[in-house]
C-alpha cells in the first residue's frame, strides 16, 4: 500500500487525469464547429487526435517528473497505476507495470512538446483555452513531484523547465491578430500541416493483451484502499462515441437554436454593450426583412460587410466569429464559418502572385466570412504598393461576384481604417456599417481575469483581488493605443499562475486549497512602477460595486472583495467579485460596516 505526503492526491490526480481529457475533447469539437477549414480529414478523426494528444501529454509530463531524479518511488509506481489505466483501460502491477514504464519514458523523451499543445497554438478558436491548458500542466506537474514527499531541487528545476518550454511555444497568444501567427492562418488547411501527422509523434502505448484477471478501475480508488472490481478489461479506451457524435451532431441544431447559442455568447462576453445592441438591432433587422419576403412584400438591399474600428485586444475577432454564426443560423450565409487573415494572406510578394493568392483566400470564406485583421495594412501608405492594390480590386470583385456568399470585414486601428477607406471608393461604398469597438474599462478588465481564473479553477482572495483592480486601472490609465485590453488581463493570468508555481514550490505539506488559490504576490505586473500599487496602503480605498438586480450602488472596503454580500436596498444575494476604485470620506469610513450586509 502506498502513502503519500496528503492523502487526497490520488484522487487528485485522477481528475486531474479526466480533466485533461474534457479539455482537449472539448477543444477538438469546438474547432470542429468553429474551424472547420483549418482541418484535414473527417470531425471524427480530428476529436480522436485529440483525445490521443491528451494521453501523449499525459504521459510527458509525468515521465518527465518523475524521471528527473533518476528513480521510481513506490507511490510514483502507484500513480503509474492510475495513468495506465487512464491510457489503456487496465491495470498493471509488477513486471507488467515495469515493462510499460519503461516504454513510456523511453517514447515520452521523444516527444515534443510543441507536437502535443500545436492545435491550441494554430487554430484561431483554441487560442483563449491556452491559460486553461498551461494551468493544468503547472499543477499535474506538481502533483507528481509531491508523490513521494516535498519537492526536490530537481524536480523544481524541471516544473520550471516544462512552464518555459510551453511559454516558448503558446504565447503570446493574442485575441484579435492572426498576423501573429502567420504560419497557421495563411496557409489555409495545410497550415496545421497535416496535425493528423502529430500522431507519429505518439507513444504506441500498446496495451498487453486483454486478460480476465486484469480488473477495471473501483469508482474512487484511494492510497487506503486498493479494492478491485472483476470485470475484465476491454483494451485502450476509446473516445465515446457520444463524444465523436457530438462533434458531428451540431450542425443539426435546428437554426433557431443555433441563433439562440450564437446571441446567448454574445450576451456572455464582458463589456461591449454598444456592439452586442448594434449586432443584435441587426439580426431582428434581418429577421423582418426575411418576415417580409415570406409574406410577399418588398425588402431593403442591406450591405452586411462591415468594418470593425478598435485597438487591439478589445474582442474584434471573436465578435466576428459570432456575426458568422449569425448569419449561418439565419440562413444568410450557408456555413457561417470565420476565416482570420491579414496583409501576409492576401498579397504575395512577386508579380502574378497576389490575385491567386487573395482567390484562395477568399474561396475558403465563400458561404462565411471573411476577417481581415489590420486591413489598412493591405495598401501601404508609404509607396504605390501596386500589389496591395490588386489585392483590394480582387476582394472587390469576388465580393460583387459571390455577394449571396460572402461577408467581409475588415478590422484595425481606427484612424487608419478610415484612411483606408478613403483611399477606395468601392470599399467606402460597401462598408458603410461600422462598428466602435472601445478599449476596456479597468472593472472588465478586471472581470476578464477574475473569468480566467474561473475557468481554471483558480480561486481569488480579497487582496489579490484588490491588487489585480489597482494594477489593471494604472495600466489603463497610462495606456497608448497599443494597449493590449484584453491580452493584458490574459497576460496577467498567465504570469500568474506560472508565479503561484514557483512559490509553492518548495512546500512540503501542500493542500488543494494552496494548488488553487492566487495569492497578490502572484499578480505580478511587469509594466508598473512601484508607486502605482500605493493605494493598496491607503486606508481610504475603497470599491464601489453594484447590485445586479437594482444596479444599487455603494462604496466597500476591500475585505468584501470576493464575498457573497446582501444588497441593503433589494436584499438582492450576489457575488460581490470586483470594484471600481474609489476613496471614502470619513464619515464613510464610519459606516463601512452598514454599507453592505453579509449573508
Amino acid at each position: 500500500m502506498s502513502t503519500f505526503e496528503f492523502p487526497d492526491l490520488p484522487s487528485q490526480f485522477r481528475q486531474l487525469l479526466g480533466k485533461c481529457r474534457d479539455l482537449y475533447v472539448s477543444s477538438g469539437e469546438l474547432a470542429v464547429r468553429e474551424n472547420p477549414q483549418q482541418l484535414e480529414g473527417s470531425a471524427e478523426q480530428f476529436v480522436q487526435l485529440m483525445d490521443d494528444l491528451h494521453r501523449a501529454l499525459l504521459v510527458k509530463v509525468f515521465v518527465s517528473v518523475c524521471q528527473c531524479d533518476r528513480r521510481w518511488s513506490t507511490q510514483e509506481e502507484f500513480l503509474a497505476e492510475v495513468l495506465v489505466f487512464h491510457l489503456w483501460d487496465q491495470w498493471l502491477s509488477g513486471d507488467d507495470l515495469r515493462d510499460a514504464l519503461v516504454e513510456m519514458s523511453d517514447k515520452a523523451m521523444e516527444l515534443k512538446w510543441y507536437a502535443l499543445v500545436r492545435p491550441f497554438d494554430q487554430i484561431a478558436a483554441l487560442r483563449n483555452r491556452v491559460g486553461e491548458l498551461e494551468a493544468f500542466v503547472v499543477r499535474l506537474a506538481n502533483l507528481v513531484a509531491r508523490a513521494d514527499g516535498p519537492i526536490q531541487e530537481v524536480e523544481a528545476a524541471q516544473i520550471k523547465s516544462i512552464q518555459e518550454e510551453l511559454s516558448r511555444h503558446l504565447r503570446p497568444i493574442p485575441i484579435d491578430e492572426p498576423s501573429e501567427h502567420a504560419a497557421a492562418d495563411h496557409a489555409g488547411p495545410q497550415a496545421i500541416e497535416k496535425v493528423f501527422d502529430t500522431r507519429s509523434q505518439l507513444p504506441p502505448l500498446k496495451a498487453p493483451a486483454p486478460s480476465p484477471d486484469i480488473p477495471k478501475l473501483p469508482d474512487a480508488p484511494s492510497a487506503g484502499s486498493r479494492e478491485r472490481s472483476a470485470a475484465p478489461s476491454t483494451g485502450k479506451e476509446k473516445l465515446p462515441a457520444a463524444k465523436v457524435a457530438a462533434a458531428e451532431a451540431q450542425p443539426e441544431k435546428t437554426p433557431a437554436e443555433r441563433l439562440a447559442t450564437a446571441m446567448a455568447e454574445l450576451d456572455k462576453l464582458i463589456g461591449l454593450a454598444q456592439i452586442k445592441e448594434e449586432v443584435r438591432t441587426l439580426a431582428n433587422f434581418l429577421k423582418v426583412q426575411a418576415k417580409r419576403t415570406e409574406a410577399g412584400l418588398p425588402t431593403t438591399e442591406l450591405t452586411l460587410h462591415m468594418v470593425f474600428n478598435g485597438n487591439p485586444g478589445t474582442g474584434k475577432t471573436t465578435v466576428a466569429r459570432i456575426v458568422g454564426n449569425i448569419f449561418g443560423a439565419m440562413g444568410i450565409l450557408k456555413k457561417g464559418h470565420l476565416i482570420e487573415t491579414d496583409r501576409s494572406g492576401m498579397v504575395a510578394e512577386y508579380a502574378g502572385q497576389t490575385g491567386p493568392k487573395s482567390h484562395k483566400k477568399i474561396d475558403e470564406a465563400l458561404d462565411g466570412v471573411l476577417f481581415i485583421d489590420e486591413a489598412y495594412t493591405l495598401i501601404a501608405v508609404d509607396s504605390e504598393d501596386p500589389y496591395g492594390h490588386e489585392a483590394v480590386q480582387t476582394l472587390l470583385k469576388r465580393m460583387e461576384d459571390n455577394r449571396d456568399r460572402l461577408v467581409v470585414i475588415l478590422a484595425g486601428y481606427p484612424d487608419e481604417m478610415e484612411r483606408l477607406l478613403q483611399s477606395n471608393p468601392g470599399l467606402s461604398s460597401r462598408f458603410s456599417r461600422q462598428l466602435e469597438f472601445v478599449d476596456y474599462t479597468p472593472l472588465e478588465l478586471s472581470s476578464i481575469f477574475g473569468m480566467m481564473c474561473d475557468k481554471s479553477q483558480y480561486k481569488l482572495c480579497a487582496a489579490t483581488r484588490a491588487k489585480a483592480i489597482v494594477g489593471l486601472t494604472w495600466l489603463h490609465e497610462h495606456r497608448d493605443r497599443h494597449f493590449g485590453n484584453g491580452r493584458t488581463a490574459r497576460n496577467l493570468f498567465e504570469l500568474a499562475i506560472r508565479r503561484q508555481a514557483n512559490r509553492i514550490a518548495e512546500i512540503a505539506e501542500l493542500t488543494v486549497e494552496q494548488l488553487s488559490t492566487l495569492d497578490a504576490a502572484d499578480v505580478e505586473f511587469e509594466d508598473c512602477p512601484p508607486e502605482a500599487l500605493a493605494p493598496l496602503a491607503d486606508e481610504k480605498l475603497r470599491f464601489h460595486i453594484e447590485c445586479p438586480a437594482c444596479e444599487h450602488g455603494k462604496d466597500v472596503p476591500q475585505k468584501f472583495l470576493g464575498q457573497k454580500v446582501r444588497c441593503p436596498k433589494c436584499k438582492q444575494e450576489f457575488d460581490a467579485a470586483w470594484g471600481e476604485i474609489v476613496y471614502a470620506s470619513a464619515s464613510d469610513q464610519s459606516n463601512d460596516e452598514a454599507v453592505t450586509e453579509k449573508s
